[in-house]
């Protein structure tokens, strides 16, 4: 049976908003690319649209500036890791009975870890430009931090609190920070491990590495009480 007249036209919306997420798509790729190599002050937009064979106007059209386009390129990644986070976290205080702190660690961890590993194979560039965003002073990568995980770090700071009673907020935000900053280590995939280890570590295994970070933070965590 043939397509109908509304379905020919349904199917070809359908194909053009392909098309558009290909491309920008492309795009974002491209500028993880090359702002994780040249950082924001070297990347140009022209660098970009050369990499994602696009023309340099189209990333303007969409994207007006190289400000907006990096805001764009770390909202794509950083919503789908806090969204896993947000599910995780959820799922873990609404269903478990008794939420351990180990829970709540795993929830932190697991979607960054495993978004490394899956970013891994396109060159980690992402993990480069997360790490160097959360660890800037400028303004706009302050911004970009408070308005993309903060958000998040409120919920885990206070979940931490719930599970450890004996845990004050000026501890919780410390526990934060400081295993916060083994996940974004943890999450560019660089072989390190398996160098000093003869091949014994693999930074490539989530379920492995989980096994470690998680029992390794909540002691520190629980030191604090």
């Amino acid at each position: 049976m043939g397509l109908g007249g509304s379905d020919v036209k349904a199917a070809g919306v359908e194909t053009l908003s392909t098309a558009k997420e290909t491309r920008f798509d492309a795009i974002l790729d491209s500028a993880e690319t090359v702002f994780a190599n040249s950082g924001y002050q070297g990347a140009t937009m022209r660098e970009i649209a050369e990499r994602a064979g696009v023309a340099q106007g189209l990333i303007h059209y969409h994207f007006k500036t190289k400000e907006d386009l990096f805001e764009a390129m770390i909202s794509r990644r950083s919503e789908h890791i806090n969204q896993g986070r947000a599910d995780l976290l959820g799922a873990i205080l609404r269903d478990t009975a008794a939420p351990r702190l180990e829970h709540i660690v795993e929830a932190l961890f697991r979607p960054t870890i495993e978004a490394g590993i899956s970013q891994a194979r396109d060159g980690g560039a992402f993990a480069q430009i997360l790490v160097s965003t959360a660890n800037s002073a400028s303004d706009r990568d302050q911004l970009l931090t408070e308005k993309y995980y903060d958000p998040i770090a409120q919920k885990f700071i206070t979940a931490f609190i719930q599970v450890e009673p004996g845990l004050t907020r000026e501890d919780a935000v410390w526990a934060y920070m400081f295993a916060i900053g083994v996940g974004m280590t943890m999450m560019a995939k660089t072989g390190r491990a398996a160098r000093l280890s003869n091949g014994l570590c693999d930074d490539g295994d989530a379920d492995k590495m989980l096994t470690k970070i998680v029992p390794f933070i909540c002691s520190g965590i629980r030191a604090l009480t």
